[in-house]
């Protein structure tokens, strides 16, 4: 029973083109496009589908205005799916669509759903680099990153309320088979499901005691593309949420966007990758958000 990534993505919008928009500047390539429903791709394969607010096919919002109402996850086989169906079943509604495609909600509201994983290929190809000691790039200079295409969403930060957050992780880590891998006890729980080796997939997050997004993650091949998408971003007049930097939990290089469908988006490259041995580590404190952030002289000193 072997949950392997994130499938699909789904957000319900007030303005389904701005937000398409927003999509395709950060890289997503344009799948499917009708009145109602707009889908947008990863390189291999993953969706973010944007929807009305007023959709009726889909779960209550946990939230007031745009949010995320549904991740779906990708399994590895039929078989899979159909077990978990059969588990969730126990004490919850589970429908299957036309598609195969098995809904229901966690413990804090969000529509959850499961699927066949459908990865396609992808080159996750990045460049050679060059230190005293390391040399891997032999005569041969770099060329300009072109537009930055996002690989794949890496993992997506869900916020929960405080009161409850023991039954609404220990969900999935018991029903869906997540493990743990770093417990912050004073704001949340970092979870990889099974068929992945990032150090998380999902966290929630209990810091805000509120339910609602938080932000979705997408893996770029290098640190280099960490910045170009940024800078495409801003290009393009999207508001950058926080500076440049790299996480403490998980080591990922980061920028974060403000995203028009609900909480933000990060382009992230560079995690840490983890399997049984690193075990679950317990943070009484937390840590600090990140090792670095980007620092100039040329700008205004921060209030």
């Amino acid at each position: 029973m072997t949950i392997l990534r994130i499938e699909r993505a789904v957000y319900a919008v007030d303005d389904i083109a701005t937000c398409a928009r927003f999509f395709e500047d950060f890289g997503l390539l344009p799948s499917t496009a009708s009145d109602r429903v707009v889908e947008l791709t990863t390189l291999t394969g993953q969706v973010v589908e944007l929807r009305p607010i007023d959709d009726p096919d889909l779960p209550a919002p946990v939230e007031p205005g745009n949010t995320i109402r549904e991740v779906v996850w990708g399994v590895d086989r039929q078989e899979s799916l159909d077990a978990l169906v059969e588990d969730l079943r126990r004490d919850r509604t589970v429908t299957v669509d036309q598609n195969g495609v098995a809904h229901t909600v966690d413990e804090t509201g969000f529509g959850l759903g499961l699927a066949v994983a459908a990865p396609t290929e992808a080159d996750p190809t990045s460049f050679a680099t060059n230190a005293y000691g390391n040399v891997q790039r032999w005569n041969k200079g770099l060329d300009p990153t072109a537009t930055v295409r996002p690989l794949r969403i890496c993992h997506v930060a869900l916020n929960i309320p405080k009161d409850g957050r023991e039954k609404a992780i220990d969900f999935y880590l018991d029903r869906l088979h997540f493990r743990a891998t770093d417990r912050v006890l004073k704001m949340g729980t970092f979870m990889q499901c099974e068929g992945d080796d990032d150090q998380h997939n999902l966290l929630l997050c209990h810091r805000p005691d509120r339910a609602g997004v938080n932000h979705t993650s997408y893996e770029v091949r290098n640190f280099d593309e960490v910045i170009v998408g940024g800078n495409q971003m801003i290009a393009a007049g999207w508001q950058e949420a926080r500076r440049l930097g790299r996480h403490t939990v998980g080591s990922n290089v980061f920028r974060f966007f403000h995203a028009p469908c609900g909480g933000r988006v990060e382009y992230a490259a560079d995690m840490d990758r983890v399997d049984a041995s690193y075990g679950e580590r317990v943070h009484e404190e937390t840590p600090p958000h990140h090792l670095w952030t980007l620092r100039s002289n040329r700008e205004k000193a921060e209030q």
